[in-house]
């Protein structure tokens, strides 16, 4: 992968970047493998706005991602590593010996004509899915599952990967980006490798428009709005706040805490992400 810099012809290409992959895939998806999602701009079933700054974007279509690999002892051909315009990483596509297809998160290093398998006695090579207690200590994992046989919900973004740490009776630890432990059942799978795509992170959108391609709105802050429509908005000039930051509704908008305290998997973390 390449970082790709455009001459600066005008003010939207100075500064903007994107990635040339040359092991993408030219052509088009697998049309039986697409679903196309309805938007709902950040509206509710009643019509009103209750995530603002989304609307607009490029038509897209979804890729049906088999988070599962349930298809045990039956190997597959990696067809194609193609461009997936709902997620950061890319995806594979997978041709079974049964004659099934199907999509699969594309690690780092996985390239068309690899050959990948899922179950209890494969290699632990990049590609393969495995359940936790046949992986060796160490390795780095990606499209972990937090329950068995629910299909992988940690390290699924670009350049995402775990490490496994270790395994006591029924339970295995595994440290997770933010440096947070959590223990997780054995019989949870998980794919070997790290998430490829690493430098989606290095790309500079560059211009505006290129965020409304997203289906992202613009942003505007509230110190520039005029009194009647935001707290911190009103004043002559760059007048200071005098507060601390809120939403348009008196809301904190910074500290608050993200997490669900009535999460169930909450009792599973040994340690956690923030340094005390």
């Amino acid at each position: 992968m390449v970082i790709h810099k455009y001459k600066p012809t005008s003010p939207g290409r100075r500064g903007t970047t994107t990635i040339k992959n040359p092991i993408l895939h030219k052509g088009g998806p697998e049309k039986s493998l697409l679903v196309t999602l309805r938007r709902a701009s950040g509206r509710n079933n009643r019509g009103r706005i209750t995530s603002r700054r989304r609307g607009g974007g490029h038509k897209r279509q979804y890729r049906l991602i088999d988070f599962r690999r349930r298809y045990d002892d039956v190997p597959a051909v990696v067809a194609s590593v193609e461009y997936d315009p709902y997620r950061t990483a890319n995806v594979a596509l997978l041709h079974y010996e049964n004659g099934r297809k199907s999509y699969i998160l594309a690690p780092k290093g996985l390239v068309a004509g690899d050959r990948v398998v899922s179950g209890e006695q494969c290699e632990p090579t990049v590609g393969n899915c495995m359940p936790l207690s046949s992986i060796p200590l160490g390795m780095d994992l990606h499209c972990v599952e937090l329950v068995p046989g629910e299909g992988g919900k940690l390290a699924r973004s670009a350049g995402a990967t775990l490490r496994l740490g270790a395994r006591d009776g029924t339970s295995a630890t595994v440290i997770m980006p933010s440096g947070e432990t959590r223990r997780l059942h054995v019989d949870c799978r998980a794919t070997i490798g790290r998430v490829g795509n690493l430098d989606h992170s290095l790309v500079k959108i560059g211009k505006a428009g290129r965020n409304r391609w997203k289906g992202r709105r613009p942003k505007v802050r509230g110190s520039a709005m005029y009194p009647a429509a935001h707290p911190l908005g009103g004043g002559e000039g760059r007048a200071s706040p005098g507060r601390q930051p809120v939403s348009p509704w008196g809301k904190l908008a910074k500290g608050g805490k993200t997490r669900n305290p009535r999460k169930t998997s909450n009792r599973l973390i040994i340690r956690g992400r923030k340094k005390k």
